[in-house]
């Protein structure tokens, strides 16, 4: 990992944690909660660590700026009268009405967007909210687990402040659809969405010829993975596809949402990523910010349905990346973390952080296996995007 001479924040308050969608929904709050408890117990957030910044709330000139005022609207009702909104996606097993809605919503919007803040005021070089990263959310209705799209917001809020260039770059197990809908039109915005290919995952949509809209195109970058792919494969097609597009395109703020629902142990999804896995993908993240956007890196959540066993563990070594201190994998657990855990929820939590996995893959340019699904499936995106930005798509 590259040093890192700047400073570097989370933005959290423990309130952010009313993004409820109630008992028995994988989005639980407890993911969240569990991954501060770990990160400051292993001195990653707090004195000597990551220094943690109040959490705003996001008020509606600022939500306007991506969602319908009709939908916002909906909202504040249905958050109000804890009565379904069917016609925006409110009130449905995916995103179910709770109270106070709006207010948990734009709260986690107000979150990410001070986290742009940190990064483009230079206050920080790197700054995260786990809380966020919610890219379903379209501009009329909620989708996913997401009714605010806190990602688009911040985004727009960087293009509002005069930046011309944005990229994007979504590892969550589904694909980023809402994020890239938001501008697919826009060339000032480059997104990359790694994903189970929509075949068979929600929500169905991100493929490789997805390449933006008619001004844009070459602004979206889709790799549908196929299911069963590991550390090896899907670090292998992370390498072979967003560096080069990333050095090409020269953002000047890096964003990144790092879904970890990649894991093999996630309830929702067919990859078998390790904790290892991510980290790598975690590293190479923030070298990369440092090459080609001056260190200027925003770091989201996502996804991530498995709570104690990956959810802490991958978000904490993403806070240790962001603060410029990665932990060492083979690094414990604290034990006052596993007594409340067990204590909390009667389960035994992990001993350490690490899945005893060597992330290491084969660089694309040792050549690509057509007979391989994954191989095709890196192939087909740099057929499809490569030549759209003065790349050569072969080996």
């Amino acid at each position: 990992m590259l040093v890192c001479p700047g400073p570097s924040t989370v933005v959290f308050d423990p309130s952010l944690t009313a993004y409820d969608f109630g008992p028995g929904h994988p989005m639980s709050p407890l993911r969240v909660d569990l991954t501060m408890r770990l990160a400051e117990e292993l001195g990653v957030v707090g004195e000597g660590g990551l220094r943690m910044v109040a959490a705003p709330m996001a008020d509606e000139e600022r939500l306007v700026t991506v969602h319908d005022p009709a939908f916002i609207e909906a909202v504040v009702r249905a958050g109000s009268s804890g009565r379904a909104e069917p016609d925006f996606g409110l009130g449905t097993e995916d995103d179910p009405v709770f109270r106070g809605m709006h207010e948990a919503s734009a709260h986690v919007v107000g979150a990410s967007v001070e986290a742009f803040r940190q990064v483009w005021s230079g206050d920080s070089l790197h700054s995260a909210n786990i809380s966020g990263g919610l890219h379903h959310a379209m501009r009329d209705r909620a989708s996913g687990f997401c009714i605010y799209n806190d990602v688009a917001v911040g985004i727009r809020w960087l293009l509002d402040q005069g930046v011309e260039r944005v990229a994007y770059v979504d590892l969550d197990v589904h694909h980023g659809d809402g994020v890239e809908r938001a501008f697919w039109d826009d060339p000032r915005v480059l997104t990359v969405s790694l994903h189970e290919t929509g075949q068979l995952l929600f929500p169905g949509t991100g493929f490789a010829t997805d390449t933006g809209g008619e001004e844009a195109e070459g602004s979206a970058v889709n790799v549908a993975l196929p299911p069963g792919t590991g550390d090896a494969g899907w670090l292998r097609a992370f390498h072979a596809v967003v560096p080069p597009l990333l050095r090409e395109f020269a953002p000047q703020v890096l964003v990144t949402q790092q879904g970890c629902d990649s894991h093999a142990d996630d309830p929702l999804a067919h990859l078998m990523l390790s904790v290892d896995g991510q980290r790598a993908a975690y590293l190479a993240l923030h070298d990369l910010a440092h090459e080609v956007s001056q260190g200027r890196w925003v770091a989201l959540g996502g996804g991530g349905y498995e709570l104690v066993q990956v959810v802490p563990r991958a978000w904490t070594h993403l806070l240790a990346v962001v603060g410029g201190r990665p932990l060492d994998a083979l690094s414990a657990t604290p034990g006052g973390w596993r007594e409340h855990v067990e204590h909390t929820l009667g389960v035994n939590a992990p001993l350490r952080m690490t899945d005893g996995q060597d992330p290491a893959y084969r660089d694309w340019a040792d050549g690509y296996d057509p007979d391989t699904w994954l191989d095709r499936a890196v192939h087909q995106t740099r057929m499809a995007v490569f030549p759209l930005h003065g790349l050569d798509p072969m080996p």
